[in-house]
């Protein structure tokens, strides 16, 4: 039996090993997050190709991050009992392969299918980046640099993708935007087979089969009856059965976590009020900032008849923005309070949304430009916060858990406040031909509420994680749950 690994038994990592593991993982994310955000700005061109639905175009969104929020948790224990790196190469191939069946679909259909497939590859790659990088660097100004990076990663990746999507879509195909993941997938796997060093928990924590099918079952029902909802009409019997198996299927997820010897999802961690907060406040910054992005593209394209490059490009100086202040958010390494800095980010956030509000139909394309790098800027505080939050937990040898956790409550907030949001917006209003001025009205609206999310966010923040020292409580805590729980 092969002796396991462990960041503690490991001596300090050279330079060549850090930076490679470094690039290895914030080039995957950057793919990862690119596939959510390239996609917004190349929809309009799916529809005419494919001739889609409403609900069948938003699930070209939705089926990657939905299955990508309910895999990571059981891909996160899996790396942590079958290796890391081992599990991060397996990721990456999957994820590969399925750009490539996403780039060759017929139809919409087995594009959604591809989609849940590259969902599932991204959940793999999702749940080992935060565990590859807590076993190369050390707590201190290495680590801080390398959350920096990761966070701007993060929020640069998604916010630049519209004018990579754009760029693509235009010159090329909107199936480019998929084939292009090959070359970088192969690149990121020549890494990290040279480079990355693996690591395992020597006390992997078993399969959660079960809870894995409930939680999969609940959320996929939820998406499904938001969409079709508001395709089809609320009170039709697909959304109100889709309702009423999302609510059997998570209550039933709950009382399972309860009582399984080895659950997924550890109820004791989310009894721990910082734990807690912190999570709702990654759901809070997906559901509004990152799930709205997705209608104010398909504005600036729909209604105020935008190229895709033209669309890409208004977002530039929120992406400018947000990388500068991730890197400056990370260098004060600790020195505000994370209850403050989570808090004032997500105040930003809303903020922002707010002002995004002056969309009409005859706006200039820029109206919407102030608000969007305010928001920018509250993000650019959040990620790389966030990150150092969950880094925190990876002291622990469950950092695959910890890391999967996390990343399951961003990808539930995109999918979740993508299909939420566009309840808001008239079904028809979104494709192409659709009615301008019900479109602004709707997503205006959309707005309204995604501030919303994200100021109850910040709400959340400040009653939950009132220590300065977060960090240090959450993982102290953390460590003896999970001991507790293996």
């Amino acid at each position: 039996m092969t002796a396991p690994i462990t960041t503690k038994n490991t001596a300090v990592r050279n330079t060549a090993v850090r930076r490679a593991t470094l690039l290895a993982v914030c080039v995957s994310t950057a793919m990862l997050m690119l596939d959510i955000a390239v996609v917004n700005t190349a929809l309009p061109s799916i529809a005419s190709d494919l001739d889609t639905g409403v609900s069948a175009l938003q699930w070209v969104i939705d089926a990657y991050t939905l299955a990508l929020a309910t895999v990571v948790l059981s891909a996160g224990s899996w790396a942590d009992r079958r290796g890391r790196r081992h599990v991060f190469i397996i990721g990456i191939l999957w994820f590969t392969t399925a750009s490539l069946f996403c780039a060759l679909a017929p139809n919409i259909w087995v594009l959604d299918l591809a989609r849940a497939a590259q969902g599932i590859g991204g959940a793999v790659l999702f749940a080992c980046s935060l565990a590859l990088l807590a076993d190369v660097f050390a707590k201190g100004p290495q680590r801080a640099t390398a959350l920096a990076a990761y966070g701007a990663t993060i929020g640069g990746a998604f916010a630049v993708g519209p004018l990579v999507g754009g760029l693509l879509t235009e010159f090329l195909d909107w199936r480019a935007i998929f084939l292009i993941n090959v070359p970088i997938g192969l690149i990121t796997l020549a890494l990290t087979v040279r480079w990355v060093p693996e690591s395992r928990d020597p006390r992997p924590r078993g399969a959660d089969v079960l809870g894995q099918i409930l939680v999969s079952t609940g959320l996929a029902a939820l998406v499904f009856g938001l969409l079709r909802g508001n395709e089809a009409g609320w009170f039709e019997p697909q959304p109100v059965i889709a309702a009423v198996i999302a609510t059997a299927a998570l209550i039933g997820f709950y009382l399972h976590e309860l009582r399984t010897t080895e659950p997924m999802l550890p109820p004791h961690l989310l009894a721990n009020r910082a734990f807690a907060g912190a999570q709702i406040a990654a759901f809070s910054i997906s559901a509004s900032l990152f799930a709205v992005f997705v209608y104010t593209t398909i504005y600036l394209q729909n209604v105020l008849h935008l190229s895709p490059v033209d669309a890409g490009l208004v977002y530039l100086p929120a992406t400018i923005a947000m990388f500068v202040v991730a890197g400056g958010t990370a260098k004060l390494d600790g020195r505000i309070p994370v209850s403050v800095s989570l808090t004032c980010s997500l105040l930003l956030v809303s903020i922002g949304l707010v002002m995004m509000t002056v969309v009409d139909v005859t706006s200039s394309p820029h109206a919407i430009l102030p608000g969007f790098v305010v928001a920018c800027v509250g993000a650019g505080v959040f990620n790389p916060v966030m990150s150092g939050l969950v880094l925190g937990e990876s002291t622990s040898n469950h950092s695959g858990l910890a890391a999967g956790i996390n990343d399951a409550f961003r990808q539930t907030g995109i999918a979740v406040g993508v299909a939420l949001l566009g309840a808001f917006l008239p079904a028809q209003s979104i494709l192409p031909g659709g009615s301008p001025d019900d479109f602004v009205s709707g997503l205006r609206l959309a707005l309204f509420v995604a501030a919303f999310i994200a100021a109850l966010g910040a709400l959340v923040c400040a009653a939950t994680l009132r220590t300065t020292r977060v960090n240090q409580t959450l993982s102290e805590e953390s460590e003896q749950v999970l001991t507790r729980t293996s």
